[in-house]
């Protein structure tokens, strides 16, 4: 089997994707999820004409030197003054307070001279000053916020003040993870030489957890065929929108994993990419369920994750922009030409005046997690590149944290 390109791999594990469906959450909880309709302004906002400023509502054209106006009330935020401004009238105003009628401006209290004979202004304002009109924000009616839009901080608060209690949000999608391996054990267990502390569910989890997805942990499975399978069949019946398997995707005699997705009924996709590290990833679906093999070796693991399982869930959850987004920056240290696979170093990324600073870190091998924790990027050498001097602009991706 060739080596496909990473490109033509996500073009083929995207075109598959069908949207999770609705359910509806509260504002309290909408925080980090993706919105599954559009949603439109349940009032205007601001709902009438409101003060900008703590000052003087008058009538503009009335304002010059010495001219003094009589105080006949006042309109504070949830406060409105009943009544309407007439000639030679003011109304005392605070910051939100509806315009009342009659007034076209505002001045603010700085420039106010109060005495016994009323209150005169030190400058005049034309029509309109320091009021913000009904709809400035928005109008009832109009669409707020757009189907796919990743809510946070400012959506929410929009979502809030356009009158909406509970919103249409994707249903996260749900994430089995299964690593397998003779030579692992949990964290905290007792481990000889022999094994290796198994790390991959715990950084893909997160990965899951970032992408907006809910990951389920199926544990730990030996190198046997028939164990791989029986997991990964109730994985497949437990309802798992996506069913990520870490390890045993190679060729090797103990390497398990595509085998036991054939005998499952698994369609595979794809298998062997050309990209550094990642090479063995393979992909298919069952049914309506998504299969990814990762690879086993941490790095390899993860930098996979983040290249075709956080878009397959950002995918899903109907969010825009599913790929990592790719950035430029100036290389710190020379690289040397790449070969026929696209190569992802990891590396760290450093702001300067001129932008990013990527700088490599000392080793590259898969296996290596201290090196990936230091990384905040990964550096991206096409295909076929060829020698990078330092200066030359390069592009990365950043990674979570």
């Amino acid at each position: 089997m060739s080596l496909l390109s990473v490109d033509e791999a996500q073009a083929r594990l995207l075109s598959q994707v069908k949207r999770m469906p609705v359910e509806w959450v509260g504002l309290a909880e909408a925080g980090g999820r993706v919105l599954a309709e559009d949603l439109v302004a349940l009032r205007t906002q601001p709902p009438t004409d409101v003060s900008a400023m703590d000052g003087y509502a008058v009538r503009a054209a009335e304002m010059g030197p010495g001219v003094s106006f009589e105080v006949i009330g006042e309109s504070a935020a949830g406060h409105p003054f009943a009544g309407k401004v007439g000639p030679g009238e003011c109304v005392r105003i605070f910051t939100g307070a509806a315009i009342p009628s009659g007034a076209d401006a505002v001045v603010m209290q700085e420039y106010a001279e109060v005495s016994e004979h009323g209150v005169s202004f030190t400058r005049t304002e034309r029509s309109g000053t320091h009021i913000r009109a009904a709809g400035l924000d928005f109008a009832e009616g109009v669409t707020g916020l757009t189907s796919g839009t990743q809510l946070g901080m400012g959506q929410i608060g929009l979502a809030a003040a356009m009158n909406h209690a509970r919103l249409p949000v994707s249903r996260r999608p749900r994430v089995a993870l299964l690593a397998t391996g003779d030579e692992l054990v949990a964290p905290g267990q007792a481990a000889d030489a022999s094994k290796i502390v198994a790390s991959n569910t715990y950084a893909v989890a997160e990965l899951v957890k970032e992408a907006g997805g809910e990951a389920v942990d199926l544990g730990i499975a030996p190198d046997d065929l028939d164990v791989i399978r029986a997991t990964l069949r109730a994985a497949l019946d437990s309802g798992a929108d996506i069913v990520v398997l870490t390890g045993g995707a190679s060729v090797g005699d103990h390497d398990y994993t595509r085998p036991a997705l054939l005998a499952e009924g698994v369609d595979i996709a794809f298998w062997k990419l050309a990209m550094r590290p990642g090479k063995p990833l393979m992909f298919g679906r069952h049914g309506d369920t998504h299969v990814l093999g990762l690879p086993g070796n941490p790095v390899s693991s993860m930098v996979c994750g983040l290249l075709f399982l956080t878009p397959l869930i950002r995918a899903m959850l109907g969010a825009t922009d599913v790929l990592p987004c790719v950035e430029t920056a100036r290389l710190a240290e020379p690289l040397k030409a790449n070969d026929i696979r696209r190569e992802y170093l990891r590396a760290i990324l450093t702001p300067a005046p001129d932008g990013l600073v990527a700088t490599p870190v000392v080793m590259q091998d898969s296996s290596l997690l201290s090196m990936i924790a230091q990384a905040n990027g990964l550096i991206i050498r096409p295909e076929y590149a060829p020698p990078a001097q330092p200066g030359d602009r390069v592009s990365v991706i950043r990674l979570a944290g």
